[in-house]
């Protein structure tokens, strides 16, 4: 069984919903260190001949092109994470198409080859945004990966589906993977839920998506493999899930793809 690994192309200031702390204006104030720590994942990915999708934002995508070019040419998989990194449902339709497309033609114009895959900021498709499918479908997207069946108070639909299905005509929803936990939905494919759960009940976890005739889906952020990164100032509650276990990622990464078969979403859902 082959598995989808996803990498979130974004800075480790570009987190949502912490309002003006992290206003747009600020960001040229901060240092960069999604090349370094992406050309980290590269640099893994490579000595194990893994290809992955990047979902890459676009405005890492316009300040860097070259680090777009180097993923592209390395064999992986181009894939969009928007433009600004908001949360669609504080947009109207108008606002993330014109985004949408933004991240999208800048991608495409950097490596000429076209997009077929999505993910929101921050699984931003819930139940108040799910207009958004049409949009993308519309814009030619053939696969979204931005709806998270768990339940969660910034994201999320606990009650949607776990594996691959088409959610439109044309278009493919595939999930971050979770599994049964004490009768509810539990991630055990990125962010703190990948940092802080026991590698042995992932793996075991993963085995069973498995042996069930499902892929399941990884996801990781670059920022997460770079213990050095500057700490922001925010809620405590947030604060905590966002930094824990940081320093232990990219072992656990290591781990995870040579204990499994990785390959790109497109691949692994034969989207010609």
């Amino acid at each position: 069984m082959i598995n989808a690994l996803t990498i979130d192309v974004e800075d480790w200031y570009h987190i949502c919903g912490l309002g003006k702390r992290l206003s747009l204006d600020k960001w040229q104030g901060y240092e960069s260190r999604v090349k370094k720590a992406t050309k980290e994942i590269l640099n893994i990915l490579a000595e194990r001949d893994i290809k992955a999708t990047f979902f890459i934002l676009g405005y890492i995508a316009k300040r860097y092109p070259e680090l777009v070019k180097e993923i592209d040419a390395a064999g992986h998989e181009i894939a969009t994470h928007g433009f600004w990194h908001n949360l669609i449902y504080q947009q109207d339709e108008e606002a993330f198409r014109k985004d949408l497309r933004e991240s999208i033609d800048i991608l495409e114009g950097i490596t000429g080859k076209k997009v077929f895959g999505h993910r929101a900021a921050s699984f931003s498709i819930t139940n108040e945004s799910l207009w958004a499918l049409d949009v993308l479908s519309n814009e030619g997207i053939k696969y979204d990966c931005s709806i998270f069946p768990i339940i969660h108070p910034r994201y999320g639909i606990a009650g949607a589906e776990r594996f691959p299905y088409q959610i439109k005509p044309g278009l493919i929803e595939f999930p971050p993977s979770t599994v049964k936990f004490l009768g509810r939905n539990l991630s055990i494919s990125g962010g703190v839920f990948f940092r802080v759960l026991p590698y042995s009940f992932i793996k075991n976890s993963i085995t069973r998506i498995n042996k069930a005739g499902k892929p399941a889906q990884i996801y990781i952020h670059p920022w997460e493999i770079d213990p050095a990164q500057p700490r922001l100032n925010m809620p405590f509650d947030r604060k905590i899930p966002h930094y824990i276990n940081i320093k232990h990622t990219a072992g656990k990464l290591k781990r995870l793809l040579d204990d499994f078969e990785f390959s790109s979403i497109r691949k692994v859902l034969k989207i010609e």
